[in-house]
């Protein structure tokens, strides 16, 4: 039986290359806001021999999210593997210039989004299923504001299940990606040569052999 995947955040950056690294070994439910890439990611999985499920949403809906998961429930039962690669990567700013709009939607997408994610695929999961997370760690370093707080929070969150779950399981994975040429570091460090970084596809490769996902 094929195995399923469920990458949130599937339409660019490393969760395009992990979903793309994970084909055609898993059957690929791929999460993402933006179309154009949900679509060229289908296009590159179809080559490899794989398959996907593509789902154009965003994962702060809720009542979006809960129909997803249930769907993948009746139709599959379960998911092996979920990586969560989503993420809102507000400017740099000082913090007494935070813009309350950024920083909505940076506690929206990097935190508040994990207390009805986890709940919602942990039972896909069950005792035997694997979820990774992504640390990056500019929590409490200048500028960083509104991302390096919420995706410490994120982190710390995913911390307490991974504790949690650690005799019962799912098995809970944080690792930390090389610096990565991707458009969401270009929007933090737009000086810098990118050709010094790693590419997501060779990121996604090393995470996949490392924690022994194919």
């Amino acid at each position: 039986m094929t195995q399923i995947a469920l990458i949130t955040g599937a339409s660019r950056g490393l969760g395009f290359a992990l979903a793309e690294a994970l084909a055609p070994a898993y059957h690929i439910i791929a999460v993402g806001r933006t179309v154009g890439g949900l679509e060229d990611l289908d296009d590159r999985i179809k080559a490899k021999g794989g398959d996907a499920t593509l789902a154009p949403m965003d994962i702060t809906n809720r009542d979006a999210m809960a129909h997803l998961c249930r769907s993948v429930h009746d139709r599959w039962g379960s998911v092996a593997l979920w990586a969560h690669t989503a993420v809102h990567a507000a400017p740099l700013t000082p913090v007494h210039h935070l813009d309350a709009k950024d920083w909505d939607k940076s506690l929206s997408v990097n935190l508040n989004a994990m207390a009805h994610l986890i709940p919602f695929v942990a039972p896909l999961l069950g005792t035997d299923g694997k979820a990774i997370f992504f640390d990056d760690p500019h929590g409490g370093e200048k500028f960083f504001g509104h991302y390096g707080t919420t995706k410490s929070a994120q982190i710390a969150m995913v911390r307490s299940w991974q504790a949690e779950t650690a005799k019962t399981g799912p098995q809970v994975h944080i690792t930390t990606p090389a610096p990565l040429a991707t458009a969401t570091r270009a929007r933090f460090f737009p000086g810098e040569d990118r050709s010094v970084l790693a590419s997501p596809h060779d990121e996604a490769a090393r995470i996949v052999s490392e924690l022994g996902l194919v």
